[in-house]
């Protein structure tokens, strides 16, 4: 008899309730940290004196090594069992929590982000690997429904906190939120989750798969973030490109000729994974880097506070709540491919209304056009996290798992990264462009600096400073309105990003028939 089987002759069929209840107050506190600090961004930037690309590792930090420990979980489930791997992984999210609320420099911030994404990647495959265990095949669907519903909670609920948060105190709260909940989960994982299932030596680790996934990770994304200032033909750039390149290929050389692979190869032979992976991948992308851009946005451009910019994100938090469990039912009777081509049409056509948003575009527009996204990822997330299982063998479901969540996170990783970089670039080459055409000839700009004097002469300005100062304003306007078109050119690569999903997904239809 199995620990599980145990524990539900101990507390019978409410067992698998109190499972899920566990994994879910774990998942709540890791995924606060994804997406909470997103609303602290622009207040770091201004704490620490640090551009928009070097901001971006302060998210992308923490996707990256989240992505690079979500394989771990399935070895560390067999090696320690899931209560101790539980507890260790909640542990080293306190540390890094604590170390990012007193970090003096971004250097350490970023670390301590670091730190909290390498145990949050073990986290969520945990959680998936429970319900599994305890809910019967035609009931996991519905099961992933109810667990997203702690997935989306978070994010509607703790921008809006953390935002609250800063405004009342300072941004550094924002990383000790997630603490009580981070608490919680270790008790409960002592009461409910199992221990070690088998006996004997440990099984092996594939530590050189480790090492060289976490050498591509860490030179891929710094090589974009630094192509910008070093030029994108410099010797560094295309030396960090090849490195990457070099090490992506060893990786999976590795892992198919290794005895015990991290990443089992054999998933991918399976073309209905293949194509739900690739699904995953676009997904984490567009999600990711749109969770990114918007409270930064609104911030920047808009001028919102952040319990503002929180309080944005909140009424789509709440539909994705109605959202996840109709569509959990859903994926155990509709074919996944139709749900997933439906919300990711929704979330394209959402990311396009977006791309028009401006300094003027009202607060209650944003939440909507916010709302319209979230209804298409509440329609993705269960039949993505399920379809992609379901075509699994049993003995791949562990590695199914981590590897699907490790394809999201991986996208999600470089979505924010791609997204910072171009946005970057775009802003400068619309503010030359915008700079290019303000000159003595153009009607429209002489007649604001006039009318800009005019109201500072009238405020009691001295005259030998009105034109400095109208030229300033001047500058600021051409500064956010490079922005603003940076920003839209943004959500246009989002819509884009989901428009080229549909092609995989379809290939998931087809896989099925």
């Amino acid at each position: 008899m199995s620990q599980v089987d145990r524990f539900f002759e101990q507390y019978g069929p409410a067992y698998k309730w109190y499972a899920t209840g566990t994994i879910m107050v774990a998942t709540i506190s890791v995924v606060l940290s994804t997406t909470i600090v997103n609303v602290a961004i622009p207040a770091v930037m201004g704490a620490f004196g640090i551009s928009a690309v070097q901001a971006q590792w302060i998210s992308t930090g923490f996707l990256a090594a989240m992505t690079a420990t979500m394989l771990l979980a399935d070895w560390a489930d067999r090696a320690f069992g899931m209560r101790l791997t539980m507890n260790a992984a909640m542990g080293v999210f306190l540390v890094g929590s604590v170390v990012g609320g007193l970090a003096p420099n971004e250097t350490i911030l970023t670390l301590a982000r670091v730190v909290q994404g390498a145990a949050a990647g073990i986290v969520q495959p945990l959680a998936m690997i429970m319900l599994f265990k305890v809910f019967p095949p035609d009931k996991r669907g519905a099961a992933m429904g109810i667990y997203g519903v702690c997935v989306v909670l978070a994010p509607a609920l703790g921008p809006w906190i953390g935002g609250v948060l800063m405004d009342a105190f300072d941004w550094r709260f924002v990383f000790y939120l997630g603490l009580p909940f981070a608490g919680v989960a270790i008790l409960l994982s002592n009461l409910f989750l199992p221990g070690r299932e088998q006996t004997g030596p440990l099984p092996a680790f594939d530590f050189p798969g480790v090492a060289i996934l976490a050498v591509f990770l860490a030179v891929i994304l710094s090589t974009l973030s630094n192509a910008q200032r070093l030029g994108w033909d410099s010797n560094m750039t295309l030396v960090g490109f090849m490195v990457s390149a070099a090490s992506a290929a060893g990786f999976i050389l590795w892992e198919l000729h290794t005895d015990k692979p991290m990443l089992d190869m054999r998933l991918f032979a399976n073309f209905a994974f293949v194509s739900a992976s690739v699904v995953s991948f676009i997904m984490g992308a567009g999600l990711f880097g749109s969770t990114y851009l918007l409270p930064v946005f609104v911030q920047q451009i808009q001028g919102m506070t952040p319990t503002q910019a929180g309080l944005l994100l909140m009424p789509s938090g709440f539909v994705m709540l109605i959202v996840f469990p109709i569509a959990g039912r859903l994926s155990d009777r509709v074919p996944a491919a139709i749900l997933i081509g439906i919300g990711m049409a929704i979330f394209a056509w959402s990311s396009w209304l977006m791309a028009d948003a401006n300094i003027n575009t009202t607060f209650w527009t944003l939440a909507w056009w916010t709302v319209i996204s979230r209804v298409g990822l509440g329609l993705v997330f269960p039949a993505i996290s399920s379809g992609a299982l379901k075509v699994l063998p049993r003995h791949l479901l562990g590695q199914g798992s981590g590897a699907s969540n490790f394809i999201r996170q991986l996208g999600g990783a470089f979505g924010v990264n791609l997204l910072t970089v171009f946005i970057e670039r775009r802003t400068v080459m619309h503010a030359d462009a915008f700079a290019a055409t303000q000159t003595s000839d153009n009607t429209t700009t002489m007649e604001l600096l006039r009318e800009v004097a005019g109201l500072m002469h009238s405020s009691g300005l001295p005259d030998t400073q009105l034109l400095p100062a109208a030229a300033s304003y001047l500058g600021q306007t051409v500064v956010i309105q490079s922005s603003n078109a940076a920003f839209q050119d943004g959500f246009m690569v989002v819509f884009a990003i989901f428009v080229l999903a549909l092609a995989p997904t379809w290939f998931m239809w087809r896989a099925r028939t």
